[in-house]
């Protein structure tokens, strides 16, 4: 049995020398969501490390597997079941630890990359975020106001117009406020790593840092009802002077309606419903 776990390990770790590089170097720049923004880039590369810290595991599960059905495979005619394997001590022992090691490993890892260097890593934190970005200022306040089945945008920072459409400026610090007007809805802009849910009566604060210009799509993550899949939009990251000029554009076209908005506030709680007559 001493020669098969040599054969074993030795394919294991050749593999391995093979996968690891691979994983980091050629798959990992694709991984999800991208680098499109600081906060998604901080999650590709948790997600590229993750990846390359399984590697190992699943190729030593493929090679045991695969090297026992080649090696020990029954020959010939079919015979009864052979005797009952019992169970190793040793080898459970090991894989016990092994894989407590593992686990304890990634936990204080993600714990410390979420703390320390992924502050405000584009979820919602609620009204008072305890991890805050650093080096970043001043920030841009965005409201995100959700509802059935609609995104609607609001810029306080620019006399609090109201808008169907969402721009970012590029490289600079933006704090999204997403509250709902009715049922909870959830804001998800995939390219910018940012997930944040959006439920009525409450201010879930989220941070982006956008990195180039383009476009990012806007969904809804919390099914909503009927037309929960209406909720799509397209978002855009400027350069300043775009971003300055489209501001100006959507402050005049919003100027008749701003009487109607009321003031600003950072949630807003469901109107009740009342039949007429």
């Amino acid at each position: 049995m001493k020669g098969h776990a040599f054969r074993i390990v030795a394919i294991w770790l050749v593999l391995t020398v093979i996968a690891v590089p691979l994983v980091v170097l050629v798959l990992g720049p694709h991984l999800p969501p991208g680098r499109f923004s600081v906060e998604a880039k901080d999650q590709t590369s948790a997600n590229t490390v993750l990846t390359a810290l399984l590697m190992p595991i699943v190729l030593l599960v493929l090679v045991f597997f695969g090297y026992s059905l080649v090696a020990f495979r029954h020959r010939g005619p079919a015979i009864e079941d052979g005797p009952p394997i019992r169970g190793h001590g040793p080898t459970q022992l090991t894989w016990v630890l092994a894989t407590g090691a593992i686990v304890t490993a990634l936990a204080v890892w993600g714990s410390y990359t979420l703390v320390e260097t992924a502050r405000g890593a584009g979820g919602g934190q609620g009204p008072s975020p305890t991890d805050l970005p650093k080096g970043h200022s001043p920030r841009l306040n965005i409201q995100v106001i959700a509802q059935q089945w609609e995104w609607t945008f609001r810029f306080p920072s620019y006399g609090g117009f109201e808008t169907r459409q969402l721009a970012l400026p590029v490289h600079q610090l933006v704090e999204f406020h997403v509250t709902s007007l009715d049922i909870t809805h959830s804001f998800w802009a995939y390219r910018l790593g940012v997930k944040a849910d959006a439920v009525p009566g409450v201010d879930n604060v989220a941070f982006v840092t956008a990195r180039k210009t383009g476009s990012f799509t806007i969904r809804c993550a919390e099914l909503c009802g009927l037309w929960h899949g209406h909720m799509y939009r397209t978002g855009y990251v400027m350069s300043r002077s775009d971003f300055n000029t489209w501001v100006a554009q959507q402050r005049k076209a919003d100027a008749a309606n701003l009487k109607d908005l009321g003031p600003y506030r950072r949630s807003y709680y469901p109107q009740p419903f009342h039949r007429a007559g």
